[in-house]
């Protein structure tokens, strides 16, 4: 299973509709594979769109099909909340996890964390927002900040967002190690940076490029942002593997 968040980056509210574009395009990826999907916390943009989501993606080698979509996300078309037509360039970040094996226990001291509670936020049903349920977790020593306020009760916000910080921090020290024993590959898919621009999505031409790999640009946006995914995640998975050959070899 994966855990999948977006992220509106630069570009106000049309980063913030770029964020709901690209989870309606997952999720109806999702449902093509069979995956079943449960929204773990979603923030809603001001005027339009979202402003950062949450997903669970439940299904065999969901992660393993998501995870070469960590990094930016840009987006290039001419926006429809500018009266004047003008092209805007915004983006939205992608980050996703595995989630945890059960036989998986990362080990967090109380005295590590900061749990806050507040009331919850946007649409979520009659008795959603009437109570502090919403939970908080600030994992000191790291940094890291998790949030979840889709639950009634603080319990099980607090479950959900417990399992997301151990997901967090297990995946940092993954990278770390990955980091440190990959230095030179090409193609650091599930563990490079982040903050790398991956893909461009050219509305007025319709193309989707994908700036890792070399000749790895689609003229089928449409299709693929109706969660048509299939060739773009499957020559990923080839490089990927091209990648890891390259480096049993060398060793």
């Amino acid at each position: 299973n994966a855990i999948l968040t977006i992220h509106a980056g630069a570009g106000g509210t049309e980063a913030q509709d770029w964020v709901g574009i690209l989870l309606r395009m997952y999720l109806r990826w999702a449902e093509s594979k069979g995956f079943k999907t449960d929204i773990l916390d979603l923030l809603p943009g001001e005027e339009a769109g979202t402003k950062s989501v949450t997903i669970m993606v439940k299904g065999r080698s969901a992660y393993g099909y998501l995870r070469s979509e960590i990094g930016i996300h840009r987006l290039v078309r001419i926006s429809p909340f500018d009266s004047s037509g003008r092209r805007h360039t915004s983006f939205a970040s992608v980050m996703v996890l595995p989630e945890l094996d059960d036989d998986v226990d990362i080990e967090i001291n109380d005295k590590d964390i900061r749990i806050d509670t507040y009331r919850a936020s946007g649409s979520g049903g009659q008795h959603v927002n009437k109570t502090d349920s919403a939970i908080r977790i600030t994992h000191v020593p790291t940094g890291v900040v998790v949030e979840s306020q889709t639950e009634r009760s603080q319990h099980a916000n607090r479950d959900k967002a417990m399992k997301r910080l151990k997901a967090q921090l297990l995946d940092a020290e993954r990278s770390r190690q990955q980091a440190s024993q990959a230095e030179s590959r090409r193609l650091q898919v599930g563990s490079g940076d982040r903050s790398d621009r991956i893909r461009t999505y050219n509305f007025p031409q319709g193309r989707i490029t994908d700036h890792r790999v070399e000749g790895l640009t689609l003229y089928d946006l449409p299709n693929i942002l109706e969660g048509e995914l299939g060739p773009r995640v499957t020559r990923l998975q080839q490089e990927h593997q091209a990648d890891e050959l390259a480096r049993l070899t060398s060793e």
